[in-house]
């Protein structure tokens, strides 16, 4: 008890005077640093939360530091740059970086529609809402449906074009994949096949769905909403919201072309077709 108490005292006799080093002496504090610690084989550790514990905190500084421990895929350090959490690549950070997800078969899928701005690497995937440059693009990209993140992005998440799908820097957190034809196909077959899963796939009631959403049960829990799709030309419209859901498959198919999955609001079917790859759909992850 004595070394503690007085190792507080030497730190509150700190507070108001100088520059503190631990494991170097005071007189060696680097001079940009206010607290300097240096050690060969120990680190720092700052306070561990979740993150509803981070969340909980009362009007936090800007600048304040924090491991989450159920951020990411494994935790990750977070910092508050005064209006939000960010992780250390200056992704908006949140407690589940896939939430949540849910097991089809032999199968793990994502339950919600992607919404990242960064590939795996922490490189940001550019936000095109203009047209023309939509139209042109040969790289990443994504957007929100008609432009409008306020009213679509928590209902739907974001439309990428295939190119962010294929891009080496991965569009998926570590574990998960953006899945195969393959594998689309699997989760189909288990569910009735091509002219049935729709029902099991799509979540119940019209608020996400129009046309009376026949027939859908979501007895999977995958819960597809119609969140439509941006045309890769005719000025880059947006189309069908509420009446289809369209998902990227990983698999090209040749001639700047890859398949799309989803269920629509007018029956149990799932259609499954070849798309340009500037069109702009939903992406739903696959556990690896």
């Amino acid at each position: 008890m004595k070394k503690i108490f007085f190792t507080m005292l030497v730190f509150a006799g700190l507070t108001t005077k100088a520059q503190v080093g631990i494991g170097v002496a005071a007189t060696d504090v680097n001079a940009s640093a206010q607290l300097e610690v240096k050690s060969t084989n120990k680190g720092f550790l700052p306070p561990r939360m979740t993150g509803a514990q981070r969340d909980a905190i009362s009007s936090p500084a800007a600048g304040l530091v924090l491991w989450c421990t159920n951020c990411g895929d494994n935790g990750e350090l977070n910092v508050y740059n005064g209006t939000s959490w960010k992780n250390m690549v200056g992704g908006t950070t949140s407690t589940a970086i896939i939430p949540p997800i849910v097991t089809i078969g032999s199968q793990v899928w994502m339950n919600i529609n992607l919404n990242v701005d960064r590939y795996r690497n922490g490189d940001p995937i550019p936000k095109v809402e203009d047209g023309a440059t939509w139209q042109s693009s040969t790289t990443g990209a994504y957007c929100y449906y008609n432009n409008d993140s306020a009213t679509y992005a928590a209902k739907y998440g974001k439309l990428y074009n295939w190119y962010a799908v294929n891009d080496s820097r991965g569009l998926a957190p570590v574990g998960y994949h953006v899945p195969t034809k393959t594998e689309w196909e699997t989760l189909i077959n288990t569910n009735g096949g091509i002219l049935d899963a729709g029902a099991s796939l799509k979540e119940v009631g019209t608020t996400y769905w129009d046309q009376g959403n026949v027939g859908a049960t979501n007895s999977t829990g995958f819960s597809a909403r119609g969140g439509g799709y941006r045309h890769p030309d005719n000025g880059c419209s947006f189309y069908y919201e509420k009446t289809f859901s369209y998902f990227w498959v990983s698999t090209p198919n040749g001639g700047n072309t890859a398949y799309f999955y989803g269920p629509h609001a007018g029956g149990n079917s799932i259609y499954g077709n070849p798309y340009p790859y500037g069109s702009g759909f939903s992406v739903r992850l696959i556990k690896d």
